[in-house]
């Protein structure tokens, strides 16, 4: 049996430790553990990792421990990894890449200390076949993975490969794209699900609408790309196989219940290629339109779920002679009188790097959800668009 820890942006732990849940019905074996800042572990057989990367689009990768100790200087790092059977998984003709990542470790210079587990592990190889494995920074086969915190040091074995969030379907972006697992957990903790009318009216190059429709589709976020396992010395291509073959796509919706829009036309042409480059076989109805101007695409609330812009993105979007910051506020101001006016009954939620939008909106969110882009700091900010909220009353007959 072995351990797993599955990485993910930071806020989204719970959301993904509910979906490993999920994934381990799947399974006799896996068994999910404690959240930490940034993640979730599990444990179970290897053949359990191939699940979680086939299942999961909230993780960012699936990483298998090697070995855990307590350590007092580089040495120990280099002592430990060098003791690790790397021969079992990979061969001196895959190439490997090395990634080290610290909270309150007191070692002075994580690039030291990568290059001394670099070492252990091609000291190793060729201590045993006088050959040791090439370095690849950008397209390794193994990608080996350190973690230090203020006392203990953990070596994994990346099962992954690419990121997670790279579902394989993405050939175009726009400036700023949202990444796929961000998307997914935001729909997760937003308590979408399929059937639930969902509206994204600042779509951009689509990846809410993308990560819903393959969730209505049946589409496995894993399913149209490989992973690091499959380079792996003791790869088990039939259960691999059965896996993906076990996963059964829904029958098509007969009605929209996904819509988008964009004010970019060139976006809205770029989520439909997207689209269908991810496989979506059914009708997402798309228009351009500005975000102010849009009305509701069903007579029945649902969910709208968007990543405004905010700072230099909101240029595009506005009179390029005001400064970012009135352009900003009118924006805002002009889309929250939309969202109060049109869309009672709705639930909205924007995601965001602006801490002040509500303010700009002139709501005050129900919840806020503290999420990490990268090292950038946002919000998930809820709003319950009550019916018949801010809404004028209509002038009655005077008595005679």
């Amino acid at each position: 049996m072995a351990s797993f820890f599955c990485p993910c942006p930071r806020g989204m732990e719970a959301a993904l430790a509910e979906e490993l849940g999920e994934i381990a019905q799947l399974s006799t074996t896996m068994k999910v553990h404690n959240q930490v800042p940034g993640g979730v572990h599990a444990s179970g057989h290897l053949l359990d990792s191939y699940l979680m990367n086939l299942h999961s689009r909230i993780a960012s990768r699936v990483l298998m421990r090697m070995a855990q100790s307590s350590y007092a200087n580089e040495n120990d790092i280099y002592d430990l990894v060098l003791a690790q059977p790397w021969e079992d998984f990979f061969t001196v003709d895959h190439t490997i890449r090395v990634d080290v990542t610290a909270v309150k470790s007191p070692l002075r210079s994580l690039e030291f200390t990568t290059l001394k587990i670099k070492d252990a592990v091609c000291d190793r190889f060729r201590d045993q076949f006088d050959k040791r494995p090439s370095v690849d920074t950008r397209a390794p086969d193994i990608r080996i993975v350190g973690f230090l915190d203020a006392r203990n040091f953990t070596i994994y074995i990346d099962t992954s490969g690419e990121a997670l969030f790279k579902r394989g379907w993405r050939e175009e972006t726009g400036d700023a794209p949202l990444r796929e697992n961000l998307a997914a957990g935001m729909l997760r903790v937003a308590g979408w699900k399929p059937g639930t009318v969902l509206f994204d009216p600042m779509c951009g190059s689509g990846t809410i609408l993308i990560e819903a429709a393959q969730m209505v589709q049946g589409i496995a976020p894993g399913a149209r790309r490989s992973f690091a396992f499959e380079k792996f010395n003791d790869f088990k291509a039939a259960p691999w196989q059965a896996m993906k073959d076990a996963v059964k796509t829904n029958p098509l919706p007969s009605e929209a219940t996904i819509f988008g829009s964009d004010i970019s036309g060139d976006m809205v042409a770029m989520t439909r290629h997207n689209l269908k480059v991810a496989g979506i076989e059914f009708d997402i109805p798309l228009k351009q339109i500005e975000a102010q101007e849009v009305k509701p695409p069903t007579d029945h609330p649902g969910i709208l779920l968007t990543n405004p812009p905010y700072g230099e993105r909101i240029g595009v979007r506005g009179d390029s002679t005001m400064a970012p910051d009135e352009m900003a506020q009118a924006f805002y101001s002009s889309l929250g009188t939309t969202l109060k006016q049109r869309f009672a009954g709705w639930t909205v939620f924007l995601f965001t790097a602006d801490l002040s939008l509500p303010k700009l909106l002139r709501l005050k969110e129900a919840r806020k959800t503290p999420f990490f882009n990268g090292a950038l700091e946002c919000r998930l900010f809820r709003f319950d668009m009550v019916a018949g909220y801010n809404r004028r009353e209509e002038a009655k007959p005077k008595q005679v």
